[in-house]
């Protein structure tokens, strides 16, 4: 007889916004007449960008065409794609990356998911707490995390790492040494990030360790500080210690067209096994390439006058963000975010706990946010509110808050 991979028997509940879902639409079909605004997940709103659109169409007419027809795409990406990338995100950034160097994917998601193959059943992860979810579920899919304690939130085998209002919301280094370090930055869920020459220290200190970087920069289109970095490979020595995640999800609204990209550096070793190839062999494994019309769109992000538009949208989430968090300050709550990244923390008021706020939220204002124990233990007391929404909503929600 069969066997199931017990792993999965030990995530507790669903995936967080799963969790949310269901309680949304279960509100929903008892209260019908209501009108939910919804700021939890990090989907965006506005149109693909026109330049976007231009090149889908162009594109798609080409696959009706036998001489302009493309069928598999390279599995690690098409050339005009990952030379785009290479040009605008890293050496006009003064980063040595080459376009070999660049695997095209469906997302970022599934490139954080699927990194931790690469590595030994044993290795002990590092995460920021709170942290996406989707970090340390991958590990206990994979058998890695130890048992979990329901008391403290907490996996056995996970070193957590707490950003709290007290540091900030800037991780510190642990005093259990990790092997793998995973790292979002620009921060999802707390909006917030570090300086350069702090992430610098971070590399400086995985190298001395003989650890390894995740490093997520999904938000980076988001930032507008200067000393801000939109890569570590930006820190010298990054390139044999960091492995970057980035996405078209949120700088171009690709959340439903799907496209990311993932770095792994060519000096990134292991005991002499070059760990650029062992993705390249995961990916060509288990992985048939993005679509060609994806990619087509891809490319066009990069385009001046796309680049172009893509930074009025983001300036339209960013002033969403600016709305909710002045809003929420104004209404006396301590909010933190919204700076360097489309998302906005706040402490949950009264002493409620971050589900008693959303049950809250969502009964008395008919505003759907995401509660912060939802991303660890740290996030326990805490409130996520995304900046993805339309204006109108956004301000019609800051008015429903404000009432309450």
């Amino acid at each position: 007889m069969y066997q199931i991979n017990d792993n999965f028997q030990k995530l507790p509940g669903s995936y967080l916004f799963s969790t949310i879902a269901k309680k949304v639409n279960a509100y929903t079909q008892a209260h019908p007449e209501k009108k939910i605004i919804r700021l939890g997940i990090g989907d965006v709103t506005q149109p693909l960008a026109p330049a976007i659109i231009e090149t889908l169409h162009k594109a798609v007419d080409e696959m009706g065409h036998a001489e302009t027809f493309h069928g598999y795409a390279p599995d690690l990406g098409y050339d005009f794609l990952r030379s785009a990338i290479v040009k605008n995100d890293y050496q006009a950034r003064g980063c040595g990356i080459e376009a070999d160097e660049i695997f095209v994917s469906d997302g970022a998601k599934s490139d954080s998911a699927d990194i931790q193959e690469l590595f030994a059943q044993d290795v002990k992860i590092a995460v920021c707490d709170p942290v996406y979810p989707v970090y340390v579920d991958s590990n206990v899919m994979a058998g890695r995390t130890g048992t979990y304690n329901p008391d403290t939130q907490k996996w056995s085998n996970v070193i957590y790492m707490p950003c709290t209002s007290e540091n900030g919301f800037v991780p510190e280094f642990p005093q259990e040494t990790p092997d793998i370090i995973y790292l979002c930055l620009p921060n999802n869920p707390t909006g917030t990030t570090i300086t350069k020459d702090q992430l610098q220290a971070w590399v400086d200190y995985a190298n001395k360790e003989g650890a390894l970087i995740i490093y997520d920069g999904a938000y980076e289109a988001y930032i507008s500080e200067d000393n801000v970095a939109h890569s570590i490979y930006e820190c010298q020595g990054a390139q044999t210690c960091a492995i970057e995640l980035k996405s078209f999800s949120k700088n171009a609204g690709f959340t439903g067209m799907r496209l990311g990209y993932t770095v792994v550096p060519k000096d990134l070793k292991c005991g002499g096994v070059s760990l650029h190839d062992m993705w390249a062999r995961r990916h060509g494994t288990k992985f048939n390439g993005a679509p060609y019309i994806v990619q087509r769109a891809g490319e066009a992000v990069y385009s001046e006058v796309g680049k172009a538009q893509l930074k009025e949208q983001v300036a339209y989430y960013m002033k969403n963000a600016a709305a909710i968090k002045n809003g929420l300050q104004d209404a006396g709550y301590t909010v933190f975010g919204g700076v360097n990244a489309p998302y906005i923390w706040l402490k949950t008021p009264q002493n409620m706990n971050s589900w008693e706020f959303f049950d809250y939220l969502l009964e008395n204002a008919n505003v759907v946010g995401t509660p912060g124990s939802g991303f660890g233990p740290s996030g326990e007391g805490y409130f996520r509110l995304t900046a993805f929404g339309t204006y109108e909503n956004t301000v019609a929600a800051l008015e429903r808050i404000k009432s309450l």
